[in-house]
């Protein structure tokens, strides 16, 4: 789908609102068939309703109480850090039949379907492509080296989501194409700079970028460097 068209007779558009599951705030996207539902859990942590599908992504405890949230048809993991990595919150949500996509060095914590960087996969009628996530900048490396971590674009009926994870504004992250909704991580030095995930928005081009995981990070400067982009929108939300 092409970013800021209508979709059939739909627009693409999310309206905030708070979400059913323990006060969080959620966007709705509509689709072609049905909608896309995003609820923001906190730092690296997010919800995907897709027509019912419940797709959880780097469950953690400290920012939810899994018990209280809906359990998962399908987790994906970024990496093997705490905060993105929590096997009781994997514990408390996930089913017999939930599909866990994961990282080789995650896998060593919880078992699942190892993807690696590159990979294309199609796991619950979704396409999931695994998009390299690591740290650029020297002396960087350390926290998030090149070929372990995993981003993701998962493809929801006509709109494509880009999920950074921890990663700089790496080679392979600024030529994807076709993105949808971007979410790019923001807290120096582990991940990006404000003027370093506003080159990477203008190079991907979403319709919405939302920064995520940007702890003490000034996520308005990130806004005013985009101000003038045309055709992204940046959404602000709690996503320390």
């Amino acid at each position: 789908m092409k970013k800021g068209l209508t979709i059939g007779s739909l627009v693409l558009c999310a309206t905030g609102v708070l979400g059913a599951q323990e006060g969080f705030k959620t966007d709705v996207f509509p689709l072609e068939e049905g909608s896309l539902k995003i609820t923001f859990i906190g730092h690296g942590t997010l919800m995907f309703d897709y027509n019912g599908m419940i797709i959880h992504v780097d469950p953690v405890g400290k920012e939810a109480d899994y018990a209280k949230l809906p359990r998962a048809d399908l987790i994906l993991i970024t990496h093997e850090h705490f905060d993105h990595l929590d096997p009781e919150a994997i514990t408390a949500i996930r089913q017999k039949d939930t599909d866990i996509v994961l990282n080789e060095s995650s896998a060593k914590s919880v078992s699942g379907i190892v993807m690696k960087n590159g990979e294309q996969r199609t796991v619950r009628g979704l396409k999931i492509e695994a998009v390299p996530a690591y740290n650029t900048s020297s002396g960087r490396d350390k926290f998030h080296p090149q070929g372990r971590d995993n981003g993701y674009v998962v493809t929801f009926g006509n709109l494509r989501v880009y999920i950074a994870g921890d990663a700089e504004n790496h080679p392979q992250m600024m030529g994807l194409k076709d993105i949808d909704i971007a979410f790019l991580a923001m807290n120096q030095p582990y991940t990006m700079t404000p003027v370093q995930a506003a080159e990477a928005a203008r190079a991907i081009n979403p319709g919405v970028l939302y920064p995520y995981h940007f702890g003490e990070t000034d996520v308005s400067e990130l806004a005013e460097l985009l101000k003038d982009a045309d055709g992204i929108e940046v959404r602000l939300r709690d996503l320390q």
